[in-house]
């Protein structure tokens, strides 16, 4: 890829998310506007951001760069069991540790309605909308664009920089705040890339991404140093180690997180190396387009 048209597709990438976003907005406005119920337009707001996505990057791999889905890691939508389970057992591992730490539970007087409007939302905007087109814009096109310039290195590494960077635009964090986000975002982004690599495809990626935020950052029950306003309940944590809590975003960027995302990439580099041992022949497509023989 020449690298006009790799910065082009940079470019396009973070286009194609503000566009997603804007659109999500707007629809959950028009919605609320009419009288929607809040949990009901959080379900189309989902919905229309991952649709969309979906939608602007096909038109874009096919039309602009003329090549097709699969070179992006974005093949049929399959998800691989292991990938799957992993997607459960992170975030429920990283919960129970910190459920296992001195706290108290705390519960918002909230009615039904409200409930369900946060539980909605933290499965289809924060789960399914934001991981589908995150995966698919990091994972599938930046990640494969960088890749077929710079190679693999860079393909994971880059995007993964600029994924945990927009995390901290535009929020009041500390300097030690940002610093443990951009760790911890780099990491986690390291970790989707992989998992996306290891299996050719950002659907599974997009699981354990879309079923760590709906657990962690979901509206059921949310873990922190205080009460989540948004959230149905609330586990209050009584250190205020900010290693342990992540600081002002959360155990996101917490030395726990970042554990389960090195280990989570660890495996996958195994598996990635295990298909490149003599005795395992194979011909495979990388999600660059690039063909790896290996003869027994």
């Amino acid at each position: 890829m020449k690298t006009g048209k790799m910065i082009l597709t940079i470019i396009v990438s973070v286009a194609f998310l503000l566009l997603a976003s804007v659109a999500q907005e707007l629809v959950m406005s028009l919605l609320s506007a009419a009288g929607i119920p809040a949990w009901l337009y959080h379900i189309a707001g989902g919905f229309v951001y991952a649709v969309l996505a979906y939608l602007l990057v096909r038109l874009y791999c096919v039309k602009v760069l003329q090549e097709e889905l699969t070179v992006f890691c974005i093949p049929r939508c399959r998800i691989q069991i292991k990938w799957a389970v992993t997607a459960v057992l992170l975030p429920a591992l990283v919960t129970v540790f910190y459920l296992l730490l001195p706290g108290s539970y705390e519960s918002n007087p909230l009615d039904t309605g409200v409930k369900l409007a946060f539980v909605t939302r933290g499965i289809f905007l924060a789960g399914l909308g934001a991981g589908v087109t995150e995966e698919l814009l990091f994972r599938g096109l930046l990640m494969n664009a960088v890749i077929k310039k710079w190679g693999r290195t860079a393909g994971i590494v880059a995007p993964s920089v600029l994924f945990a960077s927009l995390h901290i635009i535009g929020m009041n964090f500390s300097l030690a705040s940002c610093a443990q986000v951009m760790v911890a975002g780099t990491m986690v982004g390291v970790m989707f890339s992989l998992i996306a690599m290891e299996g050719r495809s950002v659907w599974n990626s997009a699981v354990v991404h879309g079923v760590w935020n709906m657990i962690i950052i979901g509206g059921g029950v949310t873990i922190g140093t205080e009460i989540n306003e948004y959230s149905v309940s609330s586990y209050v944590l009584e250190t205020r180690a900010f290693l342990l809590t992540g600081g002002e975003f959360g155990i996101e960027s917490s030395v726990v997180a970042i554990i389960g995302y090195i280990v989570v990439s660890l495996a996958a580099v195994w598996m990635i190396r295990r298909r490149r041992e003599p005795g395992r022949a194979f011909r495979r497509q990388s999600c660059a387009g690039q063909t790896f023989r290996r003869q027994s």
